[in-house]
């Protein structure tokens, strides 16, 4: 299918969606959809972009793209809730979804002078030093800092990892992976002296220095915090599990387990695993 075939399509989909979140909020529309405010649904927009997250990790598992229904199906539930809310919006005599499709065009073009313009970028760290520099000369409130934007309710891995991107982008970054390998040991030392002086507060913020810093060595080595979070606690769901099946087939629980039995078989799980 050609571009213009894919873009035509894509517009008359995309009216026929605006019209259908139009009915069920309308007259005879659906009472459960007329009930709702931009607030209600909030956790809704959450967990439908949770649920897209998941469905792309379990696509990029599947080597044989047999998940491509369900993002499909995820990326759906997400443009629908970015629809309905713009309904609501439409109906209080705010803005429109065509209010919101141009605005994110116009920032688009706007932050991309060097594919819309006539600047010239060598690399991606120019690109994004340019993309702060445009969103500074371009805000209506002025920024007290260059961390602002980051919002607070993101998980606390992903906000410190934007938080550590944003500083790197004005130069406050370690050169080298080494410097921040270092910087962790050095937050493990501090951490042990916390733990051995036994301060409850001080073991906490050191506890999160060390976090902070890991979060910074997964941006050095360009891995998600995130998905290596979830990663583990995947594997050490999966390796209880086999405990406990081994554990059930010798008409035991683990509890009724010693230390030394369950240490065995979590090494058998890990090698199984491998």
């Amino acid at each position: 299918m050609n571009k213009e075939k894919i873009f035509d399509t894509a517009g008359q989909s995309l009216i026929r969606l605006v019209q259908i979140a139009a009915i069920l909020r309308g007259e005879n529309g659906c009472v459960w959809d007329k009930e709702q405010t931009i607030f209600s649904l909030k956790p809704f927009l959450l967990e439908e972009c949770y649920e897209l997250l998941a469905a792309i990790d379990e696509e990029g598992i599947d080597k044989e793209g047999n998940n491509n229904d369900k993002v499909k199906e995820e990326l759906g539930d997400v443009l629908y809730q970015v629809i309905f809310l713009s309904q609501i919006f439409t109906e209080e005599k705010k803005f429109t979804i065509a209010d919101v499709i141009d605005h994110i065009c116009a920032k688009l073009i706007r932050r991309h002078p060097h594919v819309f313009g006539n600047e010239k970028v060598t690399n991606s760290r120019e690109v994004l030093a340019r993309w702060e520099e445009i969103k500074k000369e371009e805000g209506k409130t002025p920024k007290k800092s260059v961390l602002d934007g980051v919002p607070y309710q993101l998980p606390v891995l992903l906000r410190a990892h934007r938080i550590q991107e944003k500083a790197a982008r004005v130069g406050l970054d370690w050169e080298y992976a080494d410097q921040v390998l270092a910087k962790i040991r050095e937050e493990i030392q501090e951490f042990k002296n916390a733990f051995f002086a036994q301060d409850a507060q001080e073991m906490e913020n050191e506890l999160g220095d060390l976090l902070f810093s890991l979060v910074n060595m997964a941006r050095f080595i360009k891995v998600d915090p995130e998905k290596a979070l979830a990663g583990t606690i995947g594997r050490f769901i999966s390796r209880v599990h086999f405990m406990e099946k081994k554990a059930q087939d010798e008409g035991r629980s683990l509890m009724e387990m010693s230390i030394q039995e369950m240490d065995n078989l979590w090494e058998v799980a890990k090698r199984g695993k491998k």
